[in-house]
């Protein structure tokens, strides 16, 4: 890393001369010419005294790794030349602390909610900067960059709600004792969560809030009712806090951690809090709350609270329940990886193979068992819990240190991420140019050094996870043996099926009793049944290893009785026994892909593949394989059976590895598409091949493949059908093709396009290969289903409606000769960069989405795709603003979305807060869309949907659970179509 010359600039003091690291700056004359374009811009005093300060060593450096890497920093430093120059020649500990002081007694003396979100908004960006700038520079380490974010959290809740409370006394509706402090008394406290409430708060995070409220203790006046008071108090917090207005915000605020938040109001009384944790209260809640701590309000009344609660929280007894909540815990947080390696591109470092989530986990599961009767284990801090954890011996010094240094790097990783953009992201890019990248900024010289760096500290902290929760913490593998087919009646089978931890022992041991008297059509040959025999002590063990054992067995149940030709797939599954619990998984979550692999157990091959869990196959890998799939392909029908086998085969293993958590969702949409792309290329070619044998040629005869929609943004899912456009051309003074049976022109491409379309939707053996639309062509279902290139040019220049402009912006040659290609490219290029009117092309957008919401509706919460504020919306406004800018800025063109934003918002066509308002929507809508389109083939409905169903979602959009997922929409749904109203409707 670089973290010693090239020294200070002489006579520095301050922050400025305590810098001993910095980033390494790939492309210093690029920096450098940014950073003195806008000292040019400043007056001549700040610029001179800037210079001076950054003249050369560690300060210099750094400004200009900002400038190269961090576009939030460097808006930051650009924003106020004179708050730069205040914080290089401060004592960073005492100014941040004047700076939360002075902050402090101005919000108290503001006189309206404009000037207290202003003044909040002027801390937390100076805070940051400063924060920044102490964590680049290596001022202070990481645990005191977080205390540091933490303080600034805890101020601002504080400041907003004193501020809040205080105009509500004003108004009359609340009489505290003393008008300064309405605080105490007033019944309302804040639980600061998570981070934040142990003090470990990161660069760019979310603040998880709970707000109760004591509906009989409280300071309100006579007339006022609790609830809807603090809901409304509680609103107003939120909205001081996280509304992005001309200043930024504060921070994000998540009020999702109460109980039940999709059915919950945001302020909940304690009574109905406690009444929820004694009964319904989950293993990830009690951990949840080992870090509770009382950040702002009523202190007497959440020091009560909490006391109420450390029953709930803290078991006096390690009884076998105790144990069957942590192995839930586990469940529920541990994401399946199969054989997968630790990696570098791409790699989550907070909830990744041997990341910061398996060091808290690792901690926190400890607390769990043994803080009951051990209170010296009750503490926030992930760091102060290994210290603890060590001297009362529950862990060795070594793993202590081992964890604590991993932890400490990990956390500075993960920091550095969210500095680039201000986005509350954890992991690293997807390619060895992007880890490049950040390296640098991290530091380091190459991509090398730092990647050896870290994946020593994941391989470090994975050994410990695993050694805690890998081995056999229940005493398994010493139980004797047992006859697991002597039913509920034989107790050594109950008990070692409850040690396993099922929670209904009975239907399982009835279950296991019906597999094994072999009535079931799999088990009719008898070396069938003497491998399942062989493989159900395994069986069993992995199936409860699932996320919920006693639903995986009911599954595996339903699927055994699918299954016609089983005998090689249950000793594939007794030869690899950690797919049990994947498979357990797919079967439980997946019925669509349980029922593929019930009528093609073949499938099964692809998961043993050691491929399996490695890289996502590119373009290149894919089309090896499918032709090694159609090498010796015999017929045309037999062509067309292993095309559908190959799709079918890819989609499983996609899917599989969607629900794994193993793929991103834009690495499956990819993937999808890749596959599509492919099959639609072979296709291509079989079908012209074909055509042409029976036809002949068309003097200068081209075709091509225009791919639309999801397959040109490479956003497909598990049902995505295929939007093609098919262009031509030929030589119109020699129009009759060549062949015995010769055709004319149009009408030869046009029996072309009929012939290659059903190529895909013919029903054989193996199904359909994908539906296919074709409406976006040429004036849709009124138009040939092939067109002329000419044709096509003039439609595009001349008769286009806007919404076919917008669906161009995703047009992709996906089949054609290269000269073919950069023809059609061309015209859409061309289509696209015309000049428009923003007002005309603005209204046109809005009415287009009025009119969709007039026909598939939008208040669908679940349909994510048409729900007001869903994907439609984000889709369209990028649309929109390629419509608009591409005239001036080409190079805002994309065909996905999030690039587009990305594009945007580096054009400085739309403001970094919405850009990441739509980018964090995007990106949680494709995770949610890629799993109900794998799992669901209908409207989702929540209530009649799967546990294991729910549990995956949740897992997907980072949620606790599957009620904290519904909120988390429901709000994401709300800001997307604020930014929506606010760029077309205004």
């Amino acid at each position: 890393m670089t973290s010693s010359a090239p020294g200070n600039a002489d006579g520095q003091s301050g922050l400025a001369g305590c810098f001993v690291a910095g980033p390494h700056v790939r492309a210093p004359d690029k920096a450098e010419h940014r950073l003195n374009d806008w000292l040019a811009e400043l007056e001549p005093a700040l610029a001179a005294s800037l210079r001076a300060l950054l003249a050369d060593g560690w300060a210099r450096t750094i400004v200009l790794g900002i400038a190269e890497c961090s576009p939030y920093l460097f808006d930051l430093v650009r924003a106020d030349g004179h708050r730069l120059d205040r914080l290089l020649r401060c004592a960073p500990q005492a100014h941040l602390a004047e700076l939360i002081a002075r902050t402090g007694r101005e919000v108290f003396a503001a006189a309206s909610e404009a000037e207290v979100m202003s003044l909040l908004r002027r801390l937390k960006s100076e805070a940051a900067l400063l924060i920044a700038l102490c964590d680049i520079g290596g001022v202070w380490p990481v645990m005191q960059v977080t205390a540091a974010l933490t303080d600034v959290a805890v101020s601002s809740v504080q400041m907003a709600l004193r501020h809040l409370l205080r105009q509500e006394a004003a108004r009359g509706r609340l009489a505290p004792a003393d008008a300064d402090d309405p605080e105490q008394g007033c019944g309302l406290f804040v639980l600061a969560m998570g981070k934040m409430g142990a003090g470990e708060l990161n660069y760019s995070s979310d603040i998880d809030l709970i707000v109760f409220f004591d509906p009989d203790a409280n300071s309100l006046a006579r007339d006022i009712e609790p609830q809807p008071f603090f809901v409304r108090v509680t609103q107003a917090l939120a909205r001081l806090l996280q509304s992005r207005t001309a200043d930024g915000y504060v921070f994000r605020v998540d009020l999702r951690l109460r109980p039940d938040p999709a059915s919950t109001q945001v302020a909940m009384s304690t009574e109905a809090a406690l009444h929820y944790y004694e009964r319904e209260g989950r293993t990830w809640e009690r951990a949840a709350m080992i870090k509770a701590r009382i950040c702002a309000g009523d202190v007497a009344a959440g020091e009560a609270m909490l006391a109420d609660l450390s029953p709930f929280v803290w078991r006096k007894h390690l009884d076998f329940q105790a144990l069957t909540d942590v192995h839930d815990m586990k469940r529920q947080m541990q994401v399946y990886r199969g054989h997968s390696e630790i990696a570098v591109e791409g790699h989550n470092v907070k909830v990744g193979r041997g990341g910061i989530r398996e060091i808290e986990f690792f901690a926190q599961t400890q607390q769990l068992i043994a803080g009951g009767r051990h209170p010296e284990l009750r503490v926030r801090p992930t760091l102060q819990a290994l210290d603890v954890l060590t001297a009362s011996s529950w862990i060795t010094a070594q793993a202590r240190d081992e964890l604590g240094v991993a932890y400490q790097f990990l956390r500075r990783v993960e920091h550095r991420l969210q500095m680039m953009a201000d986005e509350q992201i954890h992991s690293l890019p997807d390619d060895a140019e992007g880890v490049g990248r950040f390296a640098c900024f991290f530091g380091y010289g190459s991509r090398e050094g730092f990647a050896a760096d870290l994946l020593f500290h994941l391989n470090v902290v994975q050994g410990h996870y695993a050694r805690l929760f890998e081995g056999d913490p229940t005493g398994t593998v010493s139980l004797p043996a047992v006859n697991y087919g002597a039913g509920p009646d034989e107790p050594r089978l109950m008990e070692h099926l409850m040690a396993l931890g099922f929670r209904d022992p009975l239907m399982v041991a009835k279950t296991l009793q019906q597999w094994l008297a072999g009535e079931y059509r799999v088990f009719r040959t008898d070396t069938t049944r003497t491998a399942f025999n062989d493989f159900l002590p395994a069986l069993i063990v992995g199936l409860a290893q699932a996320d919920e054992p006693d639903r995986a067995v009911v599954a595996f149940d339903r699927f055994l009785q699918a299954l016609q030709l089983g005998g090689r797939l249950i000793t594939l599954l007794g030869q690899n026994r950690d797919l049990v619990a994947l498979v357990a998984l797919v079967l439980g979550a997946a019925p669509r892909l349980g029922d593929m692999l019930a009528r093609q157990p073949r499938l099964m091959d692809g998961l043993i593949d050691p491929r399996f869990f490695g890289a996502i196959p590119d373009r290149r890998e894919l089309s090896q394989r499918l032709a090694a799939t159609l090498a010796d392909a015999g017929t045309y029908e037999e062509f067309l059976d292993r095309l559908r086998m190959f799709g079918q085969e890819s989609l499983f293993l996609i899917g599989t590895r969607i629900l794994s958590g193993t793929v991103s969702a834009q690495q499956a949409a990819t993937a999808f598409a890749d596959v599509a792309e492919g099959i639609v290329h072979t296709v291509h070619d079989l079908v012209t091949e074909r055509f042409v044998a029976q036809h002949g040629r068309i003097k200068g005869q081209e075709t091509a493949i225009i791919a639309m929609g999801r397959l040109g943004a490479r956003e497909m899912t598990a049902s995505s059908d295929l939007d093609l456009i098919l262009l031509y051309d030929f030589d119109a003074d020699d129009p009759d093709s060549d062949g015995e049976r010769s055709l004319q022109g149009a009408h030869y491409f046009a029996r072309f396009t009929q012939r290659l379309i059903s190529a895909f939707t013919s029903r054989t053996n193996y199904g359909v290969l994908y539906d296919i639309d074709m409406r976006l062509r040429p004036s849709g279902r009124a138009g040939p289903l092939a067109s002329h290139i000419d044709s096509f040019a003039h439609y595009q220049e001349q008769e286009a409606w806007t919404w076919e402009h917008m669906a161009l912006t995703r047009a992709r040659v996906i089949s054609a000769s290269p000269s073919f290609r950069a023809r059609i490219e061309a015209i859409i290029q061309a289509a696209l960069r015309r000049a428009r009117d923003a007002t005309a092309i603005a209204r046109d957008v809005a009415d287009m989405r009025r009119a969709i919401a007039a026909e598939k509706g939008e208040a669908d919460l679940w349909d994510l795709k048409h729900a007001a504020g869903g994907m439609v919306d984000i889709d369209f406004i990028a649309q929109y603003l390629q419509l608009v800018h591409a005239a001036t800025s080409p190079e805002i063109l994309d065909v996905s979305s999030l690039a587009v934003l990305d594009n945007a918002e580096r054009l400085g066509v739309l403001p970094r807060a919405e850009a990441v308002i739509l980018r964090q929507a995007a990106r949680l809508y494709h995770d949610l869309t890629q799993i109900l389109r794998l799992c669901v083939s209908d409207k989702f409905k929540p209530d009649q949907a799967g546990d294991d169903l729910l549990r995956v979602m949740a897992r997907a959009g980072d949620a606790p659970d599957f009620s904290a997922l519904e909120a988390r929409v429901r709000e994401t749904q709300s800001e997307v179509r604020r930014v929506f109203t606010a760029l077309l409707e205004p």
